[in-house]
């Protein structure tokens, strides 16, 4: 088994950098030493310049998520860990394609496991790792995909120098000890990938694509968060963004526009999904969400680049009319007006599903809901997403000013949130 890593594409999020500097601070010998509250630290794997995927350059657009416990199906448990998964992937612009839930059943891991990874370019599994006879995830992928079984040395190490002063492991049994360290048993020429100084068990990939994980949440959403600095991720440039509007219309008397709003897009190729999400008894929710690229559309107001310039000399008949781009802001502008509604904030949106809309109409009329006022184009989630607003007077509905895909902006914009009744809200 391998415990050499990969590099990763360039990554903004706070998490994601976080967890590099983890990397870049610690070596990747076998060193343990005192961490925060004198908890045990150990050193994280070191990252490896080949990508996973086999292709240079390559980065991860698909992913999908295979959850494993009868403790799911039959009720006992409640999976949280396939949610966190989808948010994660859509802050680093993953496509998830697919999240499934099978039972503790070696076929199901085999047929599931390889289909997933045929498919997809990043497959995580959650759950069946422990100590016990139904913890067979690690044994059932080492056969999905032809290897056999080993104890991984380091692992073992770092297990036995997690339970060192622990008073009941003096006390185990032979076969006890053997039932812990199946927890180090891994698929032999697996990838042994330490994501996290204060926690001994690894992330093991297998195939340059499948990564296993506990089921524990509090261990998942850590290990997932640490493992950002090892995947080919896409490029900041390529995340989504998603803006929500509010109306208090009932879903039938906006389904109409909605549904010729999809065609739209659908026709314009443009890369914006439109969804509608009642909240019984209080409204309707559409949410946007894009990436603002080129849309093949007649326009004006495209910055050129070197290529699309006319060359001198050209006749008009020989210029092409550079592409128009429909921008996810403007069409929220539009959604806006059409529906009644008004763009909210991600505070907004949680107060309007926990207190009703009672009590948002009552703070928007005191003026006790802040908006949010920095627009940054590297956000995933934001309540007014435009990557080009100068001046509070635009607010990203003015397409006659465009910046380029690769450039690299960062807007601050002072937004006043109109009250109750003001234009803007309606």
């Amino acid at each position: 088994m391998s415990s050499s890593k990969y590099s990763t594409m360039p990554n903004r999020d706070v998490v994601d950098a976080a967890a590099a500097a983890d990397v870049s601070s610690v070596g990747s010998g076998n060193a343990v030493g005192p961490g925060e509250n004198g908890m045990k630290r150990f050193d994280l794997s070191s990252i490896s310049a080949k990508n996973p995927l086999g292709q240079e350059g390559r980065c991860i657009r698909t992913a999908a998520a295979l959850v494993i416990g009868d403790e799911i199906l039959n009720g006992k448990t409640m999976d949280k860990n396939s949610n966190y998964f989808a948010k994660y992937c859509f802050e680093r612009g993953i496509d998830l394609k697919r999240i499934e839930v099978i039972p503790d059943d070696e076929n199901e891991i085999i047929e599931t496991s390889r289909r997933l990874t045929s498919k997809y370019d990043f497959v995580i599994t959650t759950g069946g790792i422990g100590p016990t006879h139904d913890d067979i995830t690690y044994a059932s992928l080492a056969r999905a995909f032809n290897q056999s079984l080993a104890h991984h040395p380091e692992t073992l190490r770092r297990l036995d120098e997690m339970n060192r002063h622990r008073a009941w492991v003096s006390t185990q049994t032979p076969q006890q000890r053997e039932a812990t360290k199946r927890m180090a048993l891994f698929p032999e020429r697996a990838e042994v990938l330490f994501v996290c100084g204060d926690i001994w068990v690894p992330v093991v990939r297998l195939e340059g694509k499948l990564c296993i994980f506990p089921g524990i949440p509090t261990l998942f959403t850590k290990m997932l968060d640490g493992l950002a600095p090892y995947l080919p991720l896409p490029p900041a440039s390529e995340r989504p963004l998603r803006v929500q509007i509010f109306t208090e219309r009932p879903e039938s008397m906006i389904a109409p526009y909605l549904t010729a709003l999809h065609a739209r897009m659908k026709k314009q190729k443009a890369d914006i999904q439109v969804g509608s999400y009642p909240v019984l008894g209080k409204g309707v929710f559409v949410s946007l969400i894009g990436r603002d690229r080129n849309m093949g559309l007649p326009g004006q107001g495209v910055l050129l680049n070197s290529e699309q310039r006319p060359q001198p000399g050209a006749q008009p008949s020989e210029v092409q009319e550079p592409p128009a781009r429909v921008w996810l802001a403007q069409i929220a502008c539009e959604v806006e007006k059409e529906i009644n509604g008004r763009i909210v904030s991600d505070e907004e949106v949680k107060i309007l599903k926990e207190g009703g809309v009672g009590e948002v109409r009552r703070r928007m009329e005191d003026g006790d809901i802040v908006p949010d006022t920095k627009v940054n184009s590297s956000s995933t989630s934001t309540s007014f997403a435009s990557p080009r607003v100068s001046s509070p007077a635009s607010i990203a509905c003015d397409s006659a000013s465009v910046v380029e895909p690769d450039v690299d902006v960062d807007v601050t914009v002072e937004v006043k949130k109109p009250k109750l009744g003001e234009v803007g809200w309606s």
